[in-house]
């Protein structure tokens, strides 16, 4: 049984742990975007995004608290001045995992995790559905439709 386990401990000590989850999370700021497990991706997804979620307000007590979990300024500095700009409106949902299959050494199930408002793919989709294009034939229907109605009565009378 699962009870109270809400932590996956990924085979390692706390400290371990803790220090490869900031490492990866640094990474990812970086990088926007890095190839690992799937275990240690929805780890990451988890470690991560409340501190996206403290980069949007820009205050002192959130780049300690930021600072205390990442330990690296530089990417402290990236994630409050680029990546909390550019996700500033999106309510939550900041990362994407994508499976990639298993690796060939230890069959291991690999993923992608990357931050979403940086993929270009995605979101070059979303900028092409925002041109409509209308149809011509839109306003010229109800012109063609009146005369034939006109025939047609007059050819039953």
């Amino acid at each position: 049984m699962r009870h109270g386990k809400k932590v996956n401990h990924l085979g390692r000590k706390t400290a371990h742990r803790k220090a490869m989850l900031a490492n990866m999370a640094c990474s990812l700021i970086e990088h926007k975007r890095i190839n690992t497990t799937v275990a240690k991706a929805k780890a990451l997804k988890q470690f991560v995004e409340p501190m996206i979620t403290k980069s949007k307000v820009d205050t002192t007590h959130n780049r300690r608290i930021v600072m205390a979990s990442l330990r690296q300024k530089d990417a402290v500095t990236e994630l409050f001045r680029d990546v909390a700009v550019k996700i500033g409106d999106r309510p939550g949902g900041y990362t994407r995992i994508i499976k990639l299959g298993n690796r060939l050494g230890d069959n291991a199930d690999m993923a992608m995790i990357e931050l979403v408002d940086y993929n270009e793919i995605y979101n070059a989709e979303k900028a092409k559905k925002k041109t409509t294009r209308r149809s011509r034939r839109g306003g010229t229907k109800p012109a063609v439709a009146a005369p034939v109605e006109t025939q047609a009565s007059n050819e039953e009378e």
